[in-house]
């Protein structure tokens, strides 16, 4: 049967993840993780998109995005998922399918959810154990919130700015803030 086509509406928030097939390990190298972001950026600004937050796991990555044209956003994943599919297959010899299905994507409201949703996103390095803080996990947007760190991919989330109208005091209060758990069950994908 064939599969149905994708809802994806233009101009909307999506918490988007794609992940390795059989949940294989996607990143096995610092370099793999470089070569991922440098054509992440590549692709994302010929196929533009609002990116708020993100985070790269060693078997898949989670994205918080606002789209601009629905198909540019999922042309942009299949360009990025090829892109790296080739370059990890000439890296590391692999055969097979190497992403498990399609990429996910599960609607989010622009409200107080939102930096819930990318929150949890950046503690992911922290709920599997890579790390005992999001500081510590150099492939996330986690460090552009808590530490002004530059970051060429992230566009503001909005709710960010809310924190404070002092950017020192926006960083620490960003550093503050928890995922609830109610945001917690209705975020997984």
């Amino acid at each position: 049967m064939p599969r149905q086509p994708r809802l994806l509406l233009s101009k909307s928030y999506y918490h988007v993840m794609t992940r390795g097939n059989n949940k294989n390990q996607i990143f096995r190298a610092k370099s793999d993780y470089l070569y991922y972001l440098k054509r992440f950026k590549q692709f994302k600004e010929e196929l533009q998109f609002d990116l708020f937050h993100y985070c790269l796991m060693p078997t898949h990555v989670h994205q918080l995005i606002r789209t601009r044209k629905a198909a540019d956003y999922s042309l942009f994943m299949k360009k990025i998922n090829l892109a790296y599919f080739h370059y990890y297959r000439r890296k590391y010899g692999w055969i097979g399918h190497f992403w498990q299905d399609r990429f996910k994507s599960q609607p989010v409201g622009k409200d107080n959810y939102f930096i819930q949703c990318g929150k949890y996103i950046e503690l992911n390095p922290v709920s599997v154990g890579l790390t005992v803080s999001p500081k510590d996990y150099e492939f996330s947007s986690y460090r552009f919130y808590a530490f002004g760190q530059k970051d060429d991919l992230i566009d503001i989330n909005p709710y960010y700015l809310e924190l404070n109208t002092d950017q020192a005091a926006r960083q620490l209060n960003y550093q503050d803030l928890f995922v609830d758990e109610i945001a917690e069950k209705n975020i997984k994908i």
